[in-house]
């Protein structure tokens, strides 16, 4: 008898939080900015601070409010402010923009003691491994951020050029002829 009493509470008492929930969702709910949450969806997402914003989201709301320029993300490069001038309708000049150099973290085994700092700042979670053991980098993961490399008190962790393999080989854009300089 007091089981089954006890379940018929229960059920009752979460139906009637439940419905409580539904409706403090509906008259509640928080409306963004539509292009906001455009401009958060182009970001990466990674959340890693290189623009200067605490996120994606602060920055994307910063681009809407036109605080930011279009070229605020290092590693979204030239494409992502393209992008992002489109969708604003913003003039851009690229001429300032440097592709950024993609680097990648690497652990140095002979000098990683395992602290666990690294793993715990980085953003994209491209750094594994348990305390007191050798970490190591997952190279697609990583974004080039740094911030793993400020933390680490042994410095076994540097920056190092991504590795050109046929997966993530570029072709380069030809370069327009000058117009003095036009081939036959």
């Amino acid at each position: 008898m007091y089981v089954l009493s006890a379940i018929v509470s229960l059920t009752l008492l979460g139906l009637f939080l439940g419905l409580l929930l539904g409706i403090a969702a509906k008259y509640l709910k928080v409306k963004s900015s539509p292009i906001v949450d455009e401009l958060e969806s182009l970001l990466p997402g990674s959340q890693c601070g290189q623009c200067g914003f605490p996120g994606c989201r602060p920055a994307a709301e910063a681009l809407a409010e036109g605080k930011a320029s279009a070229t605020l993300c290092p590693p979204g490069g030239s494409a992502l402010a393209e992008q992002i001038a489109s969708l604003l309708g913003l003039e851009l000049d690229l001429s300032a923009v440097k592709e950024p150099e993609l680097l990648v973290a690497r652990v140095s085994e002979a000098t990683c003691t395992g602290c666990t700092r690294c793993f715990k700042v980085c953003p994209t979670d491209a750094i594994v491994g348990a305390p007191k053991q050798i970490h190591v980098v997952v190279a697609d993961a990583c974004i080039g951020c740094k911030k793993c490399i400020e933390v680490c008190p042994t410095e076994c962790l540097q920056m190092h050029p991504v590795e050109v393999t046929l997966r993530n080989w570029r072709w380069n854009k030809p370069v327009l002829p000058v117009a003095g300089n036009v081939l036959c």
